[in-house]
């Protein structure tokens, strides 16, 4: 962390502000609407406590179905230029590790004085929008709301639950009319996203490993996979990002977007669909791109999580950007929108703060509260930190692996050729989903290969792993087989 420029730890100055907060901050007011009686409900990972936003809907007319989106309100507990909110300027993200997470708001806000926690009255910033049968959005409203949790879910449970395979999550069953409104939820879902792949968006499939616990040792690795219920949440918050850049659009107020520019190595994503025999055009194609995938998904859906990384390192980072009111937009490739602003998650992303206390000045009809200068600076460092973050993270995660495969050097594993080039050639194996180098035998092996391989060597310190390949994977092997000891 202080090795890429984050401050790890709270300074005096900021400690001594979080011990003047006594408690969450409720402000009553004309422009401040009672929404505490909707059946508000957070859906999150399982161990999340930075809650950040509630959902609800509602039916209305000519088949629509209406969406609320109620963000937490940090910016009454953290004013800007105070120490805690240096602090969170600083390191502008939560940085999550399996060994810690570092916060970027003190844990006694972020896990609870600022957070949508169940049970518990608190100020939201709402974003309120109609999605059409078509998935398109009708009107729009942004505004302040007192509200409360009526049910704190989780993905897996929720997903598990609408695919049909369990029983409704017990919070949500103890709450009448729950059950309908997670429904209607799901169905607004669908909606924005089938008209979003109408208008060309890529579908992408990450795998990512997350760390199991038995008290504080760590034990596993096991996969994060998307489901029906991460989809459900993110789509409805690509629609919000939308409304708030839209919202901020319509008010004369500059913005910090967060954009994809079109790619530059377009010609490179050609290339790769070339080697599968599919022929994109010499122009940047969201929609031909989104065809690409979609066939690659259907044809081989074990390497397509490394297709779309591969994918998505040629398409570029996302970035932030100050965009001014009349000024062409640069829009997300990646989502295909046109204007999208981070304002959903500010218990750990500066950006969503700055975001938030631009629309409560919007609101007001009062003076910005960063000058177009001040919000240029914020964006390059946000751009910054946010790279620094993902290299933090990275690295503790390849360290977490190693150590949980230190102890299985010596067995042999199914995975696939990730990388193979005069660098090095890489593989990921599939049982725990992390990846390594190939330091033998690896003559000869491209990128998609199924291979199996032994794991000869790990290193804590840096976070290596080191495997020889055996032999490739016979055609119509079961890639996901049990790993043998030799």
């Amino acid at each position: 962390m202080l090795a890429r420029g984050f401050l790890p730890d709270f300074d005096a100055a900021a400690l001594k502000q979080l011990a003047e907060i006594r408690s969450p901050q409720i402000e009553i007011g004309a422009d401040i609407r009672d929404l505490r009686n909707l059946l508000w409900c957070s859906i999150d990972n399982d161990d999340s406590r930075d809650l950040d936003q509630l959902t609800v809907s509602e039916e209305v007319e000519q088949g629509g179905i209406k969406i609320l989106i109620a963000v937490a309100d940090v910016d009454t507990l953290v004013k800007k230029s105070t120490p805690i909110d240096a602090h969170a300027a600083n390191n502008t993200t939560s940085v999550y590790t399996p060994a810690r997470v570092f916060p970027m708001l003190p844990e006694r806000l972020s896990t609870d004085l600022t957070s949508l926690n169940p049970n518990a009255d608190r100020q939201s910033v709402v974003v309120e929008y109609t999605v059409k049968d078509d998935g398109t959005l009708g009107g729009y409203a942004v505004y302040r709301a007192l509200v409360r949790n009526q049910a704190k879910l989780a993905y897996d449970s929720v997903a598990a639950w609408l695919d049909g395979g369990r029983a409704i999550p017990a919070p949500a069953a103890q709450v009448s009319g729950m059950d309908a409104q997670l429904r209607r939820q799901d169905q607004a879902a669908f909606r924005l996203r089938h008209a979003r792949q109408e208008l060309g968006a890529p579908d992408f499939e990450s795998l990512e490993s997350r760390p199991v616990f038995e008290g504080n040792t760590l034990v596993g690795l096991k996969a994060d996979r998307p489901n029906r219920a991460k989809t459900m949440i993110s789509e409805m918050m690509i629609g919000a990002n939308g409304v708030v850049a839209r919202f901020l659009e319509a008010k004369g107020h500059a913005s910090v977007r967060r954009v994809v520019r079109s790619p530059e190595r377009w010609e490179k994503i050609v290339a790769v669909a070339r080697e599968y025999g599919e022929m994109l055009p010499a122009e940047p194609s969201a929609s031909a791109l989104a065809a690409f995938l979609s066939k690659r998904r259907a044809a081989d859906p074990l390497r397509f999580p490394d297709l779309s990384l591969v994918i998505v390192k040629l398409m570029g980072r996302g970035e932030y950007v100050v965009d001014v009111p009349g000024s062409k937009s640069i829009g997300h490739f990646g989502l295909a929108v046109d204007d999208y602003a981070h304002s959903t998650a500010p218990n750990r992303r500066f950006p969503d703060l700055i975001t938030q206390r631009l629309v409560k000045a919007a609101l007001t009809d009062t003076s910005a509260p960063y000058d177009a200068a001040e919000l240029s600076a914020l964006a390059i460092h946000c751009n910054l930190q946010e790279e620094n973050a993902t290299k933090v993270e990275r690295q503790v995660k390849k360290s977490a692996a190693a150590l949980v495969l230190g102890r299985r050097i010596g067995e042999a594993f199914d995975g696939v050729i990730t990388g193979a080039s005069e660098k090095g050639t890489y593989v990921r194996i599939f049982d725990p989903p992390v990846e390594g180098r190939v330091v033998r035998n690896e003559a000869g092996l491209r990128v998609g290969t199924a291979v199996k391989v032994k794991l000869t060597a790990t290193d804590f310190e840096r976070g290596y792993l080191d495997f020889v390949s055996l032999k490739q994977a016979a055609p119509g092997a079961n890639p996901r087989g049990t790993a043998t000891r030799r």
